[in-house]
Formats: C-alpha cells, structure tokens, sequence
C-alpha cells in the first residue's frame, strides 16, 4: 500500500500523524508541502477524493486567506490555484492512500482509510 502524507513538520497535528502511521508500521511518503507545493490539479484531484471542495480545506486564519479574497463563491479551480501558490493555506496533514484522502484532525481521522 502506497501512503502519502503531506507533512508540515512545525505542525503538532501533522506530527502526531505521522508518528501514527509510523507506529502502526507504515512508512509514508513524506511529502513537505510548503517545500514541494503541490500543483493545482493534484489539490483538485486530493479534494475529489477527499469528497470535498479545495475552499473546505483552505486554512481560513492564514492572512493570505483574505488576501486573496477566497470565498466558497469562486470557482474550485481558482481556489486551487491560489492554494497551490500559497501553501500555507492547504489545512494539514492531509493522508493519501487506497485512492482517497484524510485529513488528519484529528491524527486518529486518517486510520479509516488505510
């Protein structure tokens, strides 16, 4: 099984997620967002299988936020890209495998796709 999580190390929630699947044996693919953003099209595609539109997992208390005016009025595809350019606003950890997606909030939310 392919896992991947998309990891903020300065985050106690993403954190205590991977040391989650670490103890339960898995060893994820770490991926620093911040670092490696992702595109706008894998943000598209993690809110699809998060059953989800990017906006609902866009971190609202970040000042690029309302910078940037996102609303759940703009189209998906515009909010990705915003996402994509400002990292800091996709909500964390977020876990992939099996083809879906969780968000780690709490750690233990993550389990029921594995």
């Amino acid at each position: 099984m392919s896992v991947t999580i998309w990891h903020n190390p300065r985050c106690s929630k993403s954190r205590a997620t991977l040391a989650l699947l670490e103890a339960r044996g898995i060893e994820p693919e770490v991926r620093l967002y911040l670092k490696t953003p992702p595109a706008p099209a894998e943000i598209l595609e993690v809110a699809r299988m998060l059953g989800r539109r990017p906006i609902d997992f866009a971190r609202r208390g970040e000042a690029a936020f309302a910078e940037h005016g996102l609303s759940a009025e703009m189209p998906d595809a515009e909010v990705a890209e915003v996402m994509a350019a400002n990292p800091i606003l996709i909500e964390r950890p977020i876990v992939i495998a099996n083809g879906t997606a969780a968000i780690g909030r709490p750690p233990e939310a993550v389990l029921e796709i594995l």
